[in-house]
């Protein structure tokens, strides 16, 4: 976090200095101080990974953007279809974590969540399980296979 304070910090001075106050132009200063953190990153213990999370967040937005629009458009085509309930099987499966610290749950729960056709219902007390409802449950297997790629991918920007 203290890498990403400093990345904004370099970028809003490279915007100070050149004196052009705009998109890409914060941008360039952005990536010039990524690239300087980068640089630097083995000499200040603060930064350490720094430039490996980076991609790997920039990745993830891209990834998480592919899921929304596939998951937006099977459930928009599945709505607009006359025998709507044939192509819909709900229910709840227990997903098992592999996340462990609140901020990885909470983030994983959010992403299941705002993904089209599931929702996350509940975290069992030990913090093992989270609870999710499907709208397709005909394909268990893939489903938690599916959930379980985007564990992996947010566990690896937050450790």
């Amino acid at each position: 976090m203290i890498g990403f304070a400093w990345n904004i910090l370099l970028g809003l001075a490279w915007v100070a200095l050149t004196g052009n106050f705009s998109g890409p132009n914060l941008f360039m200063g952005l990536l010039l101080g990524y690239l300087s953190l980068a640089m630097i990153q083995s000499q200040l213990s603060i930064l350490d990974g720094y430039a490996q999370r980076v991609p790997r967040v920039i990745g993830f937005g891209f990834f998480f953007i592919g899921e929304l629009i596939k998951a937006n458009l099977r459930v928009a085509q599945d709505i607009m279809r006359p025998e709507m309930e044939k192509a819909i099987s709900p229910g709840v499966i227990a997903f098992p974590l592999e996340a462990r610290s609140d901020v990885e749950i909470t983030f994983l729960a959010n992403a299941i969540s705002l993904t089209p056709g599931t929702l996350s219902l509940d975290v069992s007390d030990d913090r093992r399980v989270l609870y999710i409802h499907a709208m397709y449950m005909a394909d268990e297997a893939a489903l938690l296979e599916d959930i379980k790629n985007m564990e992996r991918r947010v566990l690896r920007i937050l450790r």
